[in-house]
């Protein structure tokens, strides 16, 4: 029985970067054998435990074979016989694919630190082409590790091609997708996952409105502001979709199943980014409109949201409407509908009320 530090600490540590996570692979063992020292078994699909000191993941070495199309239909295989270098070829890339002995020792048997040190993301083996999603997984490396000069292999670009071009892609299950375009947003270069994504053919199934070479400018240009100035993620996506029409971002946001509060600042940036475009000057009635689609009076986290997003999203010379827009988001939300109550107006008198004097002072402005 041995135990190997494996995949995102031995390349971290070896790319000098923190290592957050640790996970183990362990040879020569049984499940009966762990649990008889102290281990706890997680998890269904194959055997992994939890360390009783550390709670760091132990997984037995294990094999696995492709009986379906997709990320799906795959069988494991784990017993004492199976050897680290079987459990490493399973991985996706070389750089992943890495390990570390108790003692200290590098076991590389597919090239990992030569590819670090080339700065390549390399498959591991032609298994690579047996999950689809490491092609979302590849893409999303490359966007991490890009300000560090990794690209992706070309034989490697060549089998995600392949894989595209077979349909595999396809077989994806949309909230699998949307977990690695989440994570993507928040790499250190999102635009590149959107890049690997697209030289490959797999932007073309997975987001065709935005494969689109002017689409496709505008939406990178405004996602990677708003990642500049650290937006959150439905600011981050509403940037992306930014450049669709407004039935094109709420089909597809949809059809990605991407949690409300993405579809929904996606929705209200394409909706408002063509009506802001076209103001000629900053009306009152206009931008009350607008404010009330935005819904700022219930809304006002989401309202700045909003403005991040659109902020990207809006070519530099139409940005001073967004001004007009926050001055008079600070004078309308200001009205007191206590102080109007008090002069005796109520109900739709009230309502009637409340927006002729919001008109009144953005009018002021």
């Amino acid at each position: 029985m041995k135990t190997y530090l494996v995949g995102g600490a031995v390349r971290d540590e070896l790319l000098g970067l923190p290592v957050k996570d640790r996970d183990w692979v362990v040879t020569g063992a049984t499940p009966e054998d762990m649990l008889d020292q102290g281990f706890k078994q997680v998890g269904a699909d194959f055997p992994v435990f939890l360390h009783p000191d550390t709670r760091e993941e132990y997984a037995l070495a294990r094999t696995e074979r492709k009986q379906g199309r997709g990320y799906h239909g795959f069988t494991v295989y784990s017993a004492p016989d199976v050897t680290l270098e079987d459990d490493l070829k399973r991985r996706d890339l070389t750089i992943n694919a890495m390990a570390k002995s108790t003692e200290g020792k590098l076991v590389d048997p597919f090239g990992g630190r030569e590819d670090i040190h080339t700065r390549s993301l390399r498959h591991v083996s032609a298994a690579f082409a047996e999950d689809p999603l490491r092609i979302l997984r590849t893409a999303r490396f490359a966007a991490r590790l890009q300000p560090l000069g990794f690209t992706v292999a070309e034989p490697t670009m060549a089998l995600m091609r392949q894989m595209v071009q077979a349909g595999e892609v396809e077989h994806l299950v949309p909230e699998r997708v949307w977990q690695e375009i989440q994570r993507a947003l928040h790499e250190n270069e999102p635009g590149t996952f959107f890049d690997v994504l697209r030289k490959c053919g797999a932007l073309a199934t997975l987001i065709p409105e935005l494969d689109r070479d002017d689409i496709y400018s505008a939406a990178l240009r405004a996602l990677r502001c708003v990642h500049s100035r650290a937006g959150g993620t439905s600011a981050r996506f509403a940037a992306l979709m930014s450049p669709l029409a407004e039935d094109e971002a709420r089909t597809r946001t949809a059809q990605l199943k991407a949690p409300n509060d993405c579809q929904d600042l996606a929705r209200l940036t394409t909706s408002l980014r063509p009506q802001i475009l076209s103001m000629s000057g900053p009306r009152a009635e206009t931008l009350l409109e607008v404010l009330d689609e935005a819904d700022v009076w219930r809304r006002a986290d989401r309202f700045k949201e909003l403005l991040q997003a659109l902020k990207c999203a809006l070519p530099d010379a139409e940005r001073e409407k967004l001004g007009w827009l926050e001055s008079a988001q600070q004078a309308a939300t200001a009205v007191q509908a206590k102080e109007l109550m008090r002069q005796g107006y109520k109900g739709k008198e009230l309502g009637q009320a409340i927006r002729n004097e919001r008109l009144r002072r953005i009018a002021e402005l």
